[in-house]
């Protein structure tokens, strides 16, 4: 892979740790390659469950202080994967995390889910048309498995691809800027269920569970994969940056399981769908998928 000075990419993404775990070796292998990466974080976490339980009282159920807590942990995962452009939409702070759906906190003020959403495109469209990104990185339409607020961070997404591209659009924001592609995380069935098959082998007992691909975000069929980006040499670097998301992420590398103890392996080649853009050049593998998330693309100033 060959990646100029010149290369941008858009993470955007819902909460800390969601950016990690879906493209954190992705992130560090396009950091150590000289492409500018930025990551657009669209909440706090605030409602995440806490898995250090000396931090338990920081949970929205008491002191509320979990989402102050986890910019701290975002920063220090970001350190380990080599970003230094961490944003959070609006400002850290403005939009809260939903919870699951049908809880409580969907009903909060600044729940995420309830956002004006032509504000929350504004401010998306701000960073785009500042960063100028060929590549956006984002959920699918419905946020991998349902979140609000990965729902949201979706349509914020792609409400600000097109509305950066419209010269008519906020001219206050910025000059427009075409995004050339749009990847959306996906994990290839064949990939999850051979990772899930080898820690039942292995008669895995570090974590409660090892269930099937459906209990796991974002997989899709192998054929609507498109692009493999092998980042095995940062998968280190990613694990580090799962451990910096404590209170969310128990790392046993190289495996991770979140609050509901389900092991799933930490990956160091990571797949996305294209969705916006031309597909590039197939990469070296059977399968004809891209290797590198820029192929296909001119160099761009």
């Amino acid at each position: 892979m060959t990646v100029t000075s010149s290369a941008r990419l858009l993470f955007v993404h819902a909460h800390p740790d969601d950016e990690t775990i879906n493209h954190g070796a992705t992130m560090a292998r396009y950091v150590a390659d000289g492409a500018g990466v930025t990551l657009l974080t669209c909440t706090l976490g605030e409602e995440g469950e806490v898995l250090v339980p000396e931090l338990a009282q920081l949970a929205a159920d008491q002191a509320d202080q979990l989402g102050g807590y986890r910019i701290g942990e975002l920063r220090t995962a970001m350190a380990a994967l080599g970003v230094i452009d961490v944003r959070f939409l609006g400002g850290a702070g403005r939009y809260r995390d939903s919870g699951m759906m049908g809880t409580p906190a969907n009903e909060h003020p600044r729940a995420f889910w309830n956002a004006d959403l032509d504000e929350a495109v504004g401010h998306a469209v701000a960073v785009v048309r500042e960063v100028r990104p060929q590549v956006v990185v984002t959920y699918d339409e419905n946020g991998g498995y349902g979140h609000p607020d990965h729902i949201q961070a979706h349509r914020v997404a792609m409400g600000a691809v097109t509305a950066a591209a419209d010269p008519a659009y906020r001219p206050d924001l910025g000059e427009p800027w075409d995004v050339a592609k749009v990847y959306w995380c996906a994990i290839p069935r064949s990939v999850l269920e051979r990772g899930m098959q080898a820690l039942r082998d292995m008669g895995e007992s570090r974590f409660e569970g090892v269930g099937g691909p459906d209990d796991v975000p974002s997989v899709v069929s192998d054929d609507d994969v498109a692009a493999a980006v092998d980042g095995c040499a940062f998968a280190g670097h990613k694990a580090d940056a799962m451990r910096a998301h404590a209170t969310q992420i128990t790392v046993d590398f190289p495996y991770f399981a979140l609050s509901n103890m389900l092991g799933q392996e930490v990956l160091g080649i990571e797949y996305y769908r294209l969705v916006r853009g031309q597909r590039g050049p197939a990469g070296p593998g059977p399968e004809g998928w891209e290797a590198d998330l820029f192929a296909g693309l001119p160099d761009s100033p």
